[in-house]
């Protein structure tokens, strides 16, 4: 016979394959951990395996120490997040845990029913313990208990919760839209950028989500506690008619079996269903705070040393009453007690301190002034605001947007908008003014002013029409529409009209944006065209070859001058210069370099004129208006003028000013377009009477641009 004995391994081998199979084993459990998602689908089809077949006692007792461990998990993540939409998850948990413990409810039932009669144990140890222990040995004592656990989740916790979700869900909804135009009117002046409107878009999503699911969710907590109810009726009669029919047992026999299964399974079902409850009440009941529920609890009921003295004293009193044990209240009472003499002996500190701090602050002498040197006097401020001493709260107001941090925005907006920084806006009070009137000047001369009402608010009708809402009748400083001004009690009725409603550092910050606008020219001095040109790091090549010879920074500054002008952005500085060097290969001319480089930036300038289709709407010159300016135009070459006789002047000032108020009328807003030769010389006349109004050359429609033909002068 053939010697079959397998040839012996070498020494190690065994063990490094055993170790082998180790690590395979620890590298499957890791990627099983990282596939959650097909455990979660693992989870759901194990519920419905609960609801078709039959449980072993064993594993009930499993799965209901599974459920009170899950119950508990999901009330402590309740107490410990800071704010509801950490927990968006929750109305889903909710379904799963209620959907979960219903098939335990099914599970146990079977083995109730079905081996009730073989003894107290046949539905597992879980549940013959709650009912032994809670029921005290007394069938009735756990059936009182149970009715009290079931009437106090459904009548108390998840009807209170429900009516609160309910609440919070309909004024969240309500909030949405004002929350929405408060973002955008953060985003459009600049306080926040697009990166952090989108946070808080999300935010507010996910917050109108939750509550929203929240409203639905609590009906799933008041359909498992009628359920429970239902199931245990069926337990208790269905059980005493199989023991007594099918099982041979006497009615006493049956009723402490059964009664006590059925309590003690309806006690496993309903304390992880009042832990739920609870936890779904914590959850709707955090509306509005933004810390964890200890920190908001015990920071708020410590606050007033006063509520903790009086109820120490009411709980001595009670320890003094007639039959009332003395040593709970009188040691409760003491904690009380001293806790409110330590809190007020700590504030008391604290205010000390602050006195004296101030009182340190007013006796320090404050340095010595120096005489101003009189050179200061010839200095200018740029841009100055004076307001009137009403206005000072404007300035120094905490709680809502103060109107510094609107004008600080209003730099940066501006900055991305024209393509270089505004000077510094200097703001002083004056005295001499109304209490609610404001100035801006601009280079020391007054370019605008205006009156708010600081704690107000401005509403406008978006279509020009009188303001219905009762207040005092204005005009609005900035474009002199028809205006009131309005308690902010009314703020959600001007919104549901469909007016614009803004608040008082609004005004004066659209007021200010429109003057520096339009003094926008002014403001770019040659200091800052050389800052300009010195920031082109990658371009410095072209600006030296520029500046030698061809042209100076002062050439430079005027043709910025130009297009900012015309409100134009110069923020693509190098396209500029590239268009500046390739006109100054034909002219000198400053007004025909900056027509060159406006054909450079077509597609920037028609970009910003165009809708949001991309449809640029003209209003076109007649070929009789074109021929009248051509032919007025004096002069060779470079040196060319517009001679037009007034009259003409005059007429075609009236036919401007008809056009484009009748478009204005109908809620169109369209550029004049002319011919490439006398645009210049349009738009000086047109920049007259209608500083607003964009003239265009044919030659400055970018070709991705379609045009719409409004109307022809």
């Amino acid at each position: 016979m053939a010697n079959t004995t397998p040839p012996k391994l070498p020494s190690g081998f065994s063990g490094f394959t055993q170790d082998k199979r180790v690590e395979g084993g620890i590298n499957f459990v890791k990627s099983s951990m990282a596939r959650s998602d097909i455990w979660m689908a693992v989870s759901i089809v194990f519920m419905l395996v609960i609801l078709i077949l039959p449980m072993p006692a064993w594993l009930l007792d499993t799965c209901l120490a599974l459920s009170i461990t899950m119950s508990v998990l999901v009330m402590m993540t309740s107490i410990f997040i800071e704010k509801p939409t950490q927990f968006t998850s929750f109305p889903l948990v909710l379904l799963i845990t209620t959907m979960y413990r219903l098939a335990l409810n099914l599970a146990s039932t079977r083995l109730i029913l079905g081996q009730g009669h073989l003894g107290k144990g046949s539905a597992g140890n879980v549940i013959e313990a709650f009912g032994s222990f809670v029921m005290g040995g007394n069938f009735v004592i756990g059936v009182i208990v149970f009715a009290i656990l079931v009437l106090v989740n459904f009548m108390v916790i998840t009807k209170g919760s429900g009516r609160i979700a309910e609440v919070a869900a309909r004024f969240t909804l309500d909030a949405m839209a004002g929350k929405q135009m408060a973002i955008d009117a953060d985003l459009s002046s600049g306080i926040i950028d697009e990166k952090e409107a989108i946070k808080r878009r999300e935010e507010l999503s996910q917050e109108n989500s939750f509550y929203g699911a929240m409203d639905g969710a609590s009906k799933f907590v008041r359909g498992d506690a009628i359920a429970g109810l239902i199931i245990t009726a069926i337990n208790v009669i269905a059980g005493m008619i199989i023991g007594m029919a099918q099982n041979n047992l006497s009615f006493s026999e049956a009723s402490d079996t059964y009664i006590r299964l059925t309590v003690g399974d309806g006690l496993v079902s309903q304390i992880p269903a009042l832990i739920i409850s609870m936890a779904a009440g914590i959850m709707v009941s955090k509306a509005g705070m933004t810390k964890a529920t200890d920190q908001v609890v015990l920071g708020q009921l410590t606050h007033y040393p006063k509520a903790m003295g009086m109820s120490a004293a009411l709980g001595g009193i009670m320890a003094f009453l007639p039959g009332i044990p003395a040593l709970p209240f009188l040691f409760f009472a003491t904690i009380c007690g001293g806790t409110a003499y330590f809190l007020d002996k700590q504030k008391n500190i604290a205010k000390k301190e602050l006195e004296e701090r101030e009182k340190q602050e007013k006796t320090i002498k404050p340095p010595p002034v120096s005489e101003e040197p009189i050179a200061n006097a010839l200095k200018i401020d740029l841009i100055r605001l004076e307001l009137g001493y009403g206005l000072i709260t404007l300035i120094n107001d905490t709680g809502n947007r103060r109107l510094t941090d609107q004008i600080k925005a209003l730099r940066r907006a501006l900055a991305i908008e024209n393509g270089f920084v505004m000077p510094s806006v200097r703001i002083q009070d004056n005295m001499q003014l109304p209490a609610n009137m404001y100035i801006v000047y601009v280079k020391e001369v007054e370019s605008g002013r205006g009156e708010v009402r600081p704690h107000q608010l401005l509403v406008m009708d978006p279509r020009g029409d009188e303001i219905t809402l009762p207040g005092e009748k204005t005009r609005e400083p900035t474009f002199g529409l028809p205006a009131a001004w309005i308690d902010p009690i009314n703020r959600e009725e001007a919104m549901f009209r469909g007016y614009t409603v803004v608040d008082a550092p609004t005004v004066i910050t659209t007021h200010i944006t429109e003057i520096v606008k339009s003094y926008m020219a002014e403001l770019l001095s040659y200091t800052e065209t050389q800052k300009l040109l010195d920031e082109l790091k990658e371009q410095q090549k072209l600006v030296k070859e520029l500046l030698d010879g061809k042209i100076t920074v002062g050439g430079v500054q005027r043709v910025l001058q130009n297009l900012l002008q015309e409100r134009v952005s110069i923020r693509d500085l190098p396209t500029i210069l590239e268009g500046i060097s390739e006109a100054l290969a034909v002219t000198r001319s400053t007004m025909m370099i900056t027509e060159h480089v406006r054909y450079r930036l077509a597609r920037h300038i028609c970009s910003a004129n165009a809708d949001i289709d991309g449809v640029i709407k003209l209003v076109v010159m007649s070929p009789e208006w074109e021929q009248i300016f051509a032919e007025s135009l004096v002069g060779q070459g470079d040196e060319k003028q517009l001679a037009i006789p007034p009259i003409k002047v005059q007429q075609f000032v009236n036919k401007v000013r008809q056009v484009f108020e009748d478009l204005a009328a109908k809620g169109e807003a369209p550029v004049l377009m002319t011919t490439p030769t006398i645009r210049p010389y349009v738009r000086s006349i047109v920049d007259r009477f209608r500083p607003l109004t964009v003239v265009l050359s044919q030659n400055e429609i970018h070709p991705r641009f379609k045009i719409r033909t409004m109307g022809q002068i």
